[in-house]
């Protein structure tokens, strides 16, 4: 598959889509405290972006069936997330109950007038640990770092060389098997921006160009594994880890980030 290019006009719309997700984390904020459920934080979330004339697009997503079998059913939630150990894309319960101290991954995805907005913030849950404060400004930190290497004319490899040199350096385990990507009209589209990587190696940074980066950073090791519904990840070694994600927008000038406020 190409890698899609958008206009200016389309970026602004994608920014508009950015902006609707920005906002749903600050309506989301105030509720993201001990003895709330995720199955109120999603639907708190989902009454938020249909309310505001959006669509969750998660809800839904990614079912995969062989040979007439269903192997993974579609997502059913509009928000994924990832307590503790859990990486990405776990799914919210009405019995799934925060406690203080926990670090919680919300990761919301809209479509907005056909346009997608996908971002993903870690929060606190009450008072946390040192250890998991320094894991959050890590995974915070590893994001700015990989937007600052996402220069046009530069390659895909320098955002994943940026963020791994950092974070290995700080102990921490970068994920591999899942990564940032195109997004415009649909919610995955080419190129796979990978966490890893050399400098100089994969697809040219370009003018036009939208896509996410992600990084997941691991307590532990950087392995994963697979929960049995074929959506939840969790680390293998049952340590913590935590995800910062923007969709930014590639400029003449530089990247430009369109999930914010």
């Amino acid at each position: 598959m190409a890698i899609l290019l958008k206009s200016p006009d389309q970026i602004e719309k994608l920014r508009a889509a950015g902006r609707l997700v920005a906002e749903t984390y600050e309506e989301l904020r105030p509720h993201v405290k001990p003895g709330v459920s995720t199955g109120e934080l999603d639907s708190i979330a989902e009454k938020f972006i249909r309310g505001h004339g959006a669509m969750p697009i998660y809800k839904g997503y990614g079912a995969i069936s062989n040979r007439g079998r269903l192997v993974r059913p579609a997502f059913p939630a509009t928000i994924c997330v990832a307590i503790n150990d859990v990486i990405c894309h776990g799914i919210p319960s009405t019995h799934q109950i925060l406690e203080d101290g926990d670090i919680i991954g919300i990761d919301i995805g809209v479509i907005y007038r056909g346009w997608v907005g996908d971002s993903c913030v870690t929060f606190a849950v009450g008072q946390p640990d040192e250890k998991a404060e320094r894991l959050l400004a890590a995974t915070k930190h590893s994001l700015e770092l990989g937007i600052a290497a996402a220069q046009p004319g530069g390659r895909i490899g320098d955002i994943g060389a940026a963020i791994q040199k950092y974070a290995e350096g700080e102990g921490y385990g970068v994920v591999r098997e899942y990564g940032g990507h195109g997004v415009g009209r649909s919610l995955h589209e080419d190129p796979f921006v990978t966490h890893v990587g050399k400098v100089g190696t994969g697809p040219e940074i370009r003018s036009g160009m939208v896509f996410t980066i992600e990084p997941m950073l691991n307590e532990g090791t950087a392995d994963t594994r697979l929960g049995e519904d074929g959506w939840k990840v969790s680390t293998a070694d049952g340590k913590r880890s935590a995800q910062f994600e923007h969709t930014l927008a590639i400029t003449d000038s530089g990247p430009v980030i369109l999930t914010t406020m």
